[in-house]
């Protein structure tokens, strides 16, 4: 944007121009023109589905409830059917982060029931890995299963980056529990490619994290402790308190787990206090107990 010095237009004249672009615009028609179609709600419900979606990334999962179930109420008042889907996929994943297993799961089916109906084959297939990952972390389902069910489902996944990153995410997640440490690391790193590239950072960092828990339950200590440091820089960049937070706890279990305990309870000290200046202190209490175990 140039700087107003550079304009050469007086604030006299802008305003004399100005008038008159709007008594040119009046004299040519006294009746207003039909607008067309209107996509304010719409518009709004996006942005607002796109900043509980971060808010969730950074662990402030009570403010993306909010939002999202707002989303979710303006997408079925405008009687959008993709945003429907996509605010209830988005909305399930929060609760399902504050232990609403149900409640998520009912979410997820309902994205399902709709995609369905409305023959969006796309979004059927991203709410079924929703529902595959759910399952894996809290049924105990077959890694296996769930790994080849999202390989059948994200063939469909094709238009939406975030989505398709998503499903790698999954992949990496199944083939963890597989231990098939070298395939799973791949999937977390084509998920990481996609959100480097389009710059969504929060994202990014928890693939990092991802690949130091593959890394640490391999048995590569030195590899994890690298992949949480790229988290953690992720994650000053965006100023993200809960992963960073997170990151260092995972710093301090990998510590521990490598028998460093001055490195773990340093590790476990920033943890803490980050917490504690995010006045959760229930998850700082929960680090107080690592640190004396």
């Amino acid at each position: 944007m140039k700087r107003a010095a550079e304009l050469h237009i007086t604030f006299s004249a802008a305003i004399i121009i100005f008038f008159s672009i709007l008594l040119t615009q009046a004299s040519c028609s006294s009746k207003p023109k039909n607008a067309g179609d209107v996509f304010d709600l719409r518009l709004q419900t996006e942005k607002e589905l796109a900043l509980g979606n971060r808010e969730a990334g950074r662990g402030n999962f009570e403010i993306a409830r909010a939002l999202l179930a707002g989303c979710k109420r303006k997408a079925i008042l405008v009687d959008d059917t993709s945003l429907m889907i996509r605010c209830g996929l988005s909305l399930g994943n929060v609760l399902f982060s504050l232990g609403g297993r149900d409640e998520a799961f009912a979410e997820w089916e309902q994205a399902v029931a709709l995609a369905k109906k409305h023959g969006d084959r796309e979004l059927l297939s991203v709410s079924n890995v929703y529902f595959a990952r759910g399952r894996l972390l809290s049924d105990g389902a077959s890694a296996q299963s769930v790994l080849d069910e999202v390989n059948r489902e994200s063939a469909n996944i094709k238009t939406d980056n975030l989505y398709i990153a998503f499903s790698w995410q999954v992949k990496g997640l199944a083939l963890r529990e597989l231990r098939s440490f070298r395939e799973a690391e791949d999937a977390a790193k084509r998920s990481l490619a996609i959100h480097e590239k389009e710059r969504y950072l929060e994202n990014a960092s928890y693939d990092w994290y991802l690949i130091a828990s593959i890394r640490s339950l391999s048995g590569n200590t030195s590899g994890a402790l690298q992949a949480l440091e790229s988290s953690i820089a992720l994650d000053r960049r965006v100023e993200n308190t809960w992963g960073l937070a997170a990151s260092w706890r995972a710093m301090g279990d990998v510590h521990r787990k490598a028998g460093n305990n001055n490195e773990a309870k340093d590790a476990y000290r920033r943890a803490k206090t980050i917490f504690s200046a995010m006045g959760n202190e229930r998850e700082a209490a929960e680090i107080e107990k690592r640190m004396n175990q």
